[in-house]
């Protein structure tokens, strides 16, 4: 990394720390069947980066969870944490990922979620932290 690119990571950035618990789970976010626990990173990073752990609700209902649509991000990232999420992507069709697989989203790929285990659970990793979301369906 060159002197300019250190400058600009370091620039509004905090130690941050953020350890498990229940509690932190709200069901206050973009999708209305997951319960979201923030890990602190957006006001650490002055808005750079927004990282939570997203914890599907069971059961899964196709009928609310599959809805066509893309976020207007530069970078988004998930890793299954626990048991299994089947998601559509535009281009890459439907694929079942489970515990440990990762994947990358292109800025404003449509995509929808088709079914997830009960005890479904991801980390999402998404630049910038403010971002909008486009529902097609």
């Amino acid at each position: 990394m060159t002197g300019t690119a250190v400058k600009r990571a370091e620039a509004g950035q905090t130690f941050n720390v953020n350890h498990l618990r229940e509690e932190d789970f709200k069901a206050q976010g973009l999708r209305r069947y997951a319960k979201y626990r923030d890990l602190g990173m957006s006001a650490a990073t002055s808005g750079m980066v927004q990282a939570h752990v997203i914890r599907f609700v069971p059961p899964c209902r196709p009928e609310e969870v599959s809805k066509l649509h893309f976020h207007d991000v530069d970078l988004q990232m998930i890793y299954v944490l626990k048991g299994w999420i089947k998601t559509e992507l535009e281009g890459a069709g439907a694929i079942t990922m489970q515990q440990g697989s990762c994947w990358l989203q292109p800025p404003k790929i449509k995509h929808k979620v088709l079914d997830y285990s009960d005890d479904c659970e991801v980390l999402e990793i998404v630049l910038p932290a403010d971002f909008d979301t486009v529902e097609l369906e």
